[in-house]
């Protein structure tokens, strides 16, 4: 029998689910972050853990670029701000106002700034589970967005994701190879505040669903 299997597996005592259900309760999509530097080797350590992520096939097609150039990220802020305002003209009225209240995106202040991608021509997996859906690619690259989140907060950092941005436009900005689809651009450091409700909750966007509500049974 080899060593990994006969590792006995862990048990997640009550003690654990509680905090389990509070590491989700406070998982936040950040938007204000303070100045503080993460760590050295923490991004790396989070990184390291989006990697035991399910991948369709075993494929682990998540790719994580770090934006570190001052450039690179003035050319990911304008092109947000362009896209932030062609959103706001599609609300009219109250709601209009209020979106432009809304502060959607910690580009300046975030310490860290990662974009995700998809890189649809990896050949590792040999192409399982694809065939039929091959979208599964992109939601193997989301599993991995979604483990790295609950592990930075455990780590005490935020994160936010950035979705008002041209996907074709960054990537092109990040000289990402042609077979990368961009997923997600993340922003990651210590947040100003943390609440265990959503910002848009509380600044009366959204109100927050029912549990079970989106349960249906054929």
């Amino acid at each position: 029998m080899s060593e990994r299997l006969a590792e006995r597996p862990p048990v997640f005592d009550a003690g654990f689910l509680r905090g389990l259900e509070d590491l989700f309760k406070w998982r936040r999509d950040v938007r204000s972050f303070r100045s503080d530097a993460v760590p050295d080797g923490l991004v790396e350590r989070l990184l390291r853990a989006a990697s035991h992520s399910p991948s369709v096939g075993n494929s682990q097609p998540w790719r994580f670029v770090s934006v570190e150039t001052p450039a690179r990220r003035e050319a990911v802020i304008a092109n947000f701000s362009a896209c932030n305002a062609a959103a706001l003209a599609t609300y009219d009225g109250e709601r209009a106002s209020l979106y432009a209240r809304l502060k959607l995106a910690g580009l300046r202040d975030a310490p860290v700034h990662l974009a995700v991608f998809c890189d649809h021509a990896t050949a590792t997996g040999h192409g399982l589970g694809r065939a039929t859906m091959p979208e599964m690619l992109d939601y193997s690259v989301v599993a991995a967005i979604h483990t790295l989140w609950l592990t930075a907060r455990a780590h005490g950092l935020g994160l936010g994701w950035v979705s008002i941005i041209d996907p074709l436009e960054i990537t092109r900005a990040l000289d990402a190879p042609a077979p990368w689809k961009l997923i997600a651009y993340l922003c990651l450091g210590y947040p100003e505040e943390e609440c265990p409700d959503p910002e848009l909750e509380r600044r009366g966007w959204q109100a927050h669903e029912a549990a079970g509500a989106e349960l249906h049974r054929r």
